[in-house]
């Protein structure tokens, strides 16, 4: 095999709690993860030459060792001593910055990739404990579906899927730094009303019930994020205003999703926000769907 073409889907958090701050500066999470089917395209391709090229069509991307997808080529490529090179080019859609794991899950495909196409023998187990170097989300990159995911998110348990239905993402023209927000969240001073109910969008998950798992999501970083970013709220009130079961906060943000159970009403949002009277909320929307 000398090339390979990729889809690097995204994620949305379904329940997002964070347990306490550890000595080490990392925080223990317990979490929902959901791949969606808004994806970033990758085409990569052996060459004879040794080394990365690494092109995308965002120009402000790095192309270089700043970039997740580049060091996790070289990862593979210095680990087992492969002489050849490699050649990458990103088309990127999933938005920059935006607690959609779009990073991580370009980097999780490119292990995949490079695991393919230089014969590597490394099962999904063996690319996990590499991607964790790279970031806590590629794990669940490479995994997909539906998982609680722990410890600092590397720990992963499958999850019945979420049912089918319409989810509408929006983006607002800000970035967010995830650093920001977890220094500012203080979590060991919170009180436990805080804290999303995880367990109740388990029990939802097991039942199939699209309208009580949307029902009990909640992502306790926007106790933080939303008072430096009020538009987060803004974006949340029209969606649920224009008929979603539910909209929060994705991972640290500042991307917003809302879970629609009627496939007219989520269109209705979705035309809204991008060409109609609410169109200067975001920058980036997508109508799309669970990955299955």
């Amino acid at each position: 095999m000398d090339s390979v073409k990729l889809q690097a889907y995204g994620k949305i958090n379904l329940s997002l709690d964070v347990l306490k701050q550890r000595a080490d500066g990392y925080h223990d999470v317990r979490m929902i993860m959901q791949t969606v089917k808004l994806h970033d395209n990758i085409d990569m391709q052996k060459t004879r030459e040794p080394g990365i090229k690494l092109s995308t069509n965002l120009s402000f991307l790095p192309v270089n060792e700043n970039n997740l997808m580049y060091r996790a080529a070289r990862m593979l490529l210095d680990e087992f001593d492969i002489k050849e090179g490699v050649s990458m080019h990103l088309k990127k859609v999933i938005p920059v910055s935006a607690g959609m794991a779009g990073g991580s899950t370009d980097a999780a495909s490119v292990l995949y990739g490079m695991n393919k196409l230089f014969n590597l023998g490394l099962s999904s187990d063996d690319l996990k404990k590499r991607g964790v170097k790279l970031g806590a989300d590629i794990p669940f990159c490479l995994m997909r579906g539906t998982a609680l995911s722990e410890g600092i998110g590397e720990i992963l348990t499958p999850l019945p899927k979420l049912p089918p239905c319409p989810i509408v993402l929006a983006k607002p023209g800000i970035s967010v730094s995830t650093k920001f927000v977890y220094q500012n969240l203080h979590v060991n001073d919170l009180p436990e009303s805080s804290h999303p109910d995880v367990d109740s969008v388990i029990e939802a998950l097991k039942k199939h019930d699209v309208r009580e798992i949307a029902e009990n999501m909640g992502n306790i970083l926007e106790s933080v994020t939303c008072k430096h970013y009020p538009e987060i709220e803004d974006i949340k009130t029209v969606m649920k205003d224009l008929g979603a079961v539910n909209a929060i906060m994705s991972g640290s943000g500042p991307t917003v999703f809302g879970i629609f159970d009627d496939a007219r009403m989520a269109k209705k949002c979705y035309e809204s926000l991008r060409f109609g009277k609410h169109k200067h909320l975001a920058k980036q929307i997508y109508l799309t769907e669970p990955w299955r």
